[in-house]
């Protein structure tokens, strides 16, 4: 018997994850919802080593796609360099990081004159390896690793919707041919030769379905140029018949789903042998390197069924390999404050979270548009239409502005032309405290922390932290200091990363904050007073919290908890007491904000 209890115990301590009781134990336990989470572009975050700067590619910046001058060409930021700066993540209470695509990419792409690299990670040759730009599957590995001793978790950002420019077409025409002109049925249109025989269309996802589809030249007769005939990895990927190989999309209709997003080969992701191998290559991440948690790119851009299969796939393995939190936001770019858009996704698709850009859209809209704060009161009013509804909307990740549309600093100058440093100064920080405190989980976009205003979006809003070489990056006027981007900027002293890492840590010490309950309770149709009350999601304490989101001071009623009595101020200005049992009197200063404790009456608790 007793040999039997100690066997038993081995068993059941074998069946445990080699981390259980551990730092990374914590780590694993914590909830997507309330993350503070840090994004940033490895090649323009810190270059930990010179010697993989040119990715082992011999050459100039046409072979290479190294020019630390041109603003679209690798710059030498790898992950050593992050690795390295990980403390400077961590001091600003950053609690998982977003990394940008790692894999190896296709070093160069576009015609004569268009050249551009793929630095950013989203051009994909091979799905199973580190780009050598950025180091190696095992520098990954120890990044992750030494994130996860400091707590922090890692995103990878991942693709499925298409890999690098690689298939051309014969007769050099790429403008989108759709299904009914061009059907799985005839080559080349609806005059040409039959093809297919018994192809039952791509709303059949079946194995035998797509057996019968062997001929790939319904719109177009797609070629690789023998140079690239095996450059893409898993082999599958240098198959043709896994494209939709239609054409440019104009990401209007049905070209949003089956066109080449800006010339990438766009893969045809109803097909079953695409989906198992999306599976398996994503799989083998959560396997390998024990990541946290994905990001998706172009997720719109997918067929719903894919990520039907997909996105349960992955938070299987992940549960297998001990990570029950494992972490999945799409990306559905969506302009406008109405989250209606966005949120089928979490209910056709199945997506556990999106990037809230309904939200990113009404801060723009309250701070740089002159729009009333009704605008936000109403985005959260549709978190109902999310999947799992307002517990679930806790999740979404939040953010003012990324490496796509530009940095929210240049968006609000966009928005009000001659605006003066000060002023905008002023509604960059405000945004950033809504960011931290309202519900969500917010991203801060690397080097906001560091006062930087792009001159536009894309390749203009992906400046170097490290001392940068690139003429129109270095010309910009920072906020809140005197420095550019000529020298390195990880100033732990520059007021925004101060700000946010004042804000971050009240987070950690208030779950209130990250993870509890939110209810809207002032707002209007002019710019002013938008306030809400946030709860502990286990004692029930209330926390208020007000902005002002108008260019003069304001006293304003809002309502609160008619339990609430008095205020511990945790951020700027708050009460002594309420007005009257559900009123209190806010009192805020042009663009201030206030974080407040509420102390109940003894009689009750909100909750």
């Amino acid at each position: 018997m007793r040999k039997l209890l100690r066997l038993s115990l081995l068993s059941l301590l074998a069946a445990q994850p080699i981390w259980a009781n551990t730092p990374l134990a914590e780590l694993r336990a914590r909830p997507a919802a309330g993350e503070t989470i840090y994004f940033l572009l490895p090649d323009r975050f810190e270059n930990g080593s010179k010697a993989n700067d040119l990715g082992g590619l011999k050459g100039d910046r046409h072979k290479t796609g190294f020019d630390p001058a041109a603003k679209g060409f690798y710059h030498g930021g790898d992950l050593k360099g992050l690795k390295e700066r990980l403390d400077y993540l961590q001091g600003l209470g950053a609690t998982a990081i977003w990394v940008a695509p790692v894999f190896k990419n296709k070093p160069v792409q576009g015609g004569p004159g268009l050249e551009s690299a793929g630095y950013h990670g989203y051009w994909v040759t091979d799905f199973t390896r580190v780009d050598p730009h950025f180091g190696t599957n095992a520098e990954f590995k120890a990044l992750v690793d030494a994130a996860h001793a400091r707590g922090m978790k890692v995103y990878m950002d991942i693709i499925a919707n298409h890999t690098a420019d690689v298939i051309q077409y014969k007769g050099g025409q790429y403008t989108y041919r759709d299904k009914a002109n061009w059907p799985y049925s005839r080559k080349g249109g609806l005059e040409g030769a039959a093809i297919n025989p018994d192809f039952g269309g791509d709303e059949n996802s079946s194995a035998a379905n797509f057996a019968r589809l062997t001929d790939p030249r319904s719109a177009y007769e797609p070629f690789v140029p023998p140079a690239e005939a095996n450059v893409k990895v898993p082999d599958w990927l240098n198959n043709s018949i896994y494209y939709h190989n239609r054409g440019d999309s104009t990401f209007r209709g049905e070209n949003s789903r089956f066109g080449d997003f800006a010339g990438l080969d766009d893969l045809f992701t109803e097909h079953p042998r695409v989906r198992a191998g999306m599976i398996e290559i994503y799989a083998n991440w959560i396997k390998q390197f024990g990541i946290d948690g994905y990001r998706i790119d172009t997720a719109k851009h997918v067929d719903p069924g894919f990520w039907q299969a997909f996105i349960p796939a992955m938070l299987e393995t992940a549960k297998h390999a001990g990570i029950p939190n494992f972490a999945i936001f799409g990306e559905v770019a969506h302009e406008g404050s109405d989250p209606g858009t966005i949120a089928r996704y979490t209910r056709r698709d199945g997506y556990p979270a999106v990037l809230d850009f309904a939200f990113q859209s009404a801060i723009r809209a309250l701070l740089g548009q002159g729009k009333g704060t009704a605008v936000l009161a109403d985005t959260f009013d549709g978190d109902v239409l999310y999947q799992g509804g307002e517990e679930a909307a806790l999740a979404m990740p939040t953010f003012l502005g990324n490496h796509d549309m530009g940095r929210f600093s240049t968006l609000i100058r966009k928005d009000m032309p001659g605006i003066s440093e000060a002023e905008l100064t002023s509604r960059v920080e405000l945004a950033h405290v809504m960011l931290l405190t309202l519900r969500g989980s917010p991203v801060i976009y690397y080097g906001d922390e560091q006062g930087f205003v792009g001159d536009g979006h894309d390749q203009d809003a992906r400046e170097d932290m490290f001392a940068s070489k690139v003429v129109s990056y270095n010309d910009n006027k920072l906020l809140g200091t005197t420095a550019t981007t000529a020298t390195a900027n990880f100033d732990q002293a520059h007021p925004f990363y101060k700000l946010i890492a004042t804000l971050a840590k009240l987070r950690k010490e208030n779950p209130a904050l990250a993870r509890g309950k939110q209810v809207t309770r002032t707002y209007s149709d002019d710019p002013g007073l938008f306030s809400v009350s946030r709860f502990d999601p286990v004692s029930g304490t209330e926390y208020f919290i007000a902005f002002n989101t108008s260019d003069k001071s304001i006293a304003a009623q809002s309502v609160i908890g008619s339990s609430a009595t008095t205020f511990e101020t945790l951020y700027g200005h708050c009460p002594a007491q309420v007005s009257a049992p559900g009123s209190v009197t806010v009192k805020l200063p042009a663009f201030g904000s206030m974080v407040c404790r509420v102390a109940p009456s003894p009689e009750n608790t909100v909750r």
